[in-house]
C-alpha cells in the first residue's frame, strides 16, 4: 500500500466524522482530515529540524519543526502522534507525546484539523529515509533565525505560530 492508498476520517469544522477517502483522494479535493504534529525536542532541550524528502506528496523539501503526519481512519490522535513520532524519529520506546492543543488549518485547498504535542526524545534518532532527507536539532533561537531564509511547510510555520503564542499565554 502506498501512502496515497492510506484510508483517512473525513471530518467537518466540528471536527466530527463525515466519512473516509484515501489519501489520495482527500489531497486531490481538498477534504478536510486530521493530522498530529509533534515538537520533538533532545535532551538539550533543542528543536528536531528536517528537510521532507523530494517525494512527500506535500510540501516537498521543505523544513519542518514538527514529526507527524495524518492521523488513519478510526486512530487518535494520541495513538497518531506517538507512531509518527517513533516512525519518522527511528525510534521505538519514545515517551508518550505531550497534547497540547488542537487548531484548523485551512489554506489553497488545504484543511485539516492538527493537533499539537510536545515530547523529549533522549534516544538516538535514526530519522526514517523515506521522510526525512536531513535533519538536526536547533535551538529555539536558531530556529527563528532560519524561519526567514529555509522554505518551510506553511502548516508547520502556523502550529509553530501558535505554540509559540500558546507558551507565552501560560
Amino acid at each position: 500500500m502506498t501512502p496515497s492508498d492510506e484510508i483517512l476520517d473525513i471530518v467537518d469544522e466540528n471536527d466530527e466524522v463525515v466519512g473516509q477517502a484515501t489519501r489520495g483522494e482527500a489531497t486531490a479535493r481538498g477534504l478536510r482530515h486530521r493530522c498530529a504534529f509533534v515538537e520533538a525536542r533532545d535532551a538539550d532541550g533543542r528543536i528536531f529540524v528536517h528537510r521532507r524528502t523530494a517525494t512527500k506528496l506535500l510540501f516537498p523539501s521543505h523544513y519542518d519543526m514538527f514529526v507527524g503526519g495524518v492521523v488513519g481512519a478510526g486512530e487518535t490522535y494520541d495513538q497518531a502522534a506517538l507512531r509518527e513520532a517513533e516512525e519518522e524519529l527511528g525510534v521505538t520506546g519514545l515517551p508518550r507525546p505531550e497534547p497540547l492543543f488542537k487548531f484548523l488549518y485551512e489554506s489553497d485547498g488545504h484543511s485539516w484539523w492538527s493537533y499539537v504535542y510536545q515530547v523529549r526524545c533522549e534516544l538516538p534518532v535514526k530519522p526514517q529515509v523515506e521522510e526525512v532527507a536531513w535533519h538536526t536539532f536547533l535551538t529555539d533561537g536558531e530556529l527563528i533565525r532560519r524561519l526567514g531564509d529555509w522554505p518551510w511547510v506553511p502548516d508547520g510555520l502556523e502550529g509553530y505560530r501558535r505554540l509559540r503564542a500558546f507558551r507565552e499565554a501560560s
